[in-house]
């Protein structure tokens, strides 16, 4: 049977929930969220878990895609559709998801993922676009 990236992040998911938000594998020490968008062409939930940073009160994700040359599902879902839910840890809330517009802004902030996840970086290279930074306020 094959590994699919749907099947990794159910896994992911299952030990965020278990564990309050704690997980091994490829987020092992890292920052974890899950992020729930309602897809923009379905209308129905999607959930991804994402690494983030803080800045502020703001939680801070990067649609890298591993630095393919498109956006991910959810950074498009979000965008039609700003309102999401976020869980970090055992707290789920509801929150807003802003594109930051602002180059300077967007490079600190990219900045401090590769800081906390250094695979950011290399990401950034595999790519010609600009990675959209998304900030989530409640």
């Amino acid at each position: 049977m094959t590994d699919t990236r749907n099947d990794r992040n159910q896994k992911v998911v299952e030990e965020f929930r278990a564990n309050g938000g704690v997980v091994g594998g490829m987020f092992e020490g890292r920052n974890l969220l899950l992020l729930t968008t309602i897809g923009a062409k379905s209308g129905r939930e999607r959930l991804s878990p994402l690494v983030y940073t803080r800045d502020g009160d703001r939680l801070v994700i990067a649609a890298s895609y591993g630095g393919a040359p498109t956006s991910p599902a959810w950074f498009h879902n979000l965008v039609a559709n700003p309102k999401v839910t976020v869980e970090v840890g055992t707290e789920k809330f509801e929150a807003t998801a802003t594109v930051v517009q602002d180059r300077a802004e967007r490079d600190r902030l990219y900045a401090g993922m590769v800081a906390h996840a250094p695979g950011f970086a290399d990401y950034e290279k595999k790519t010609d676009r600009v990675i959209p930074v998304v900030v989530l306020e409640r």
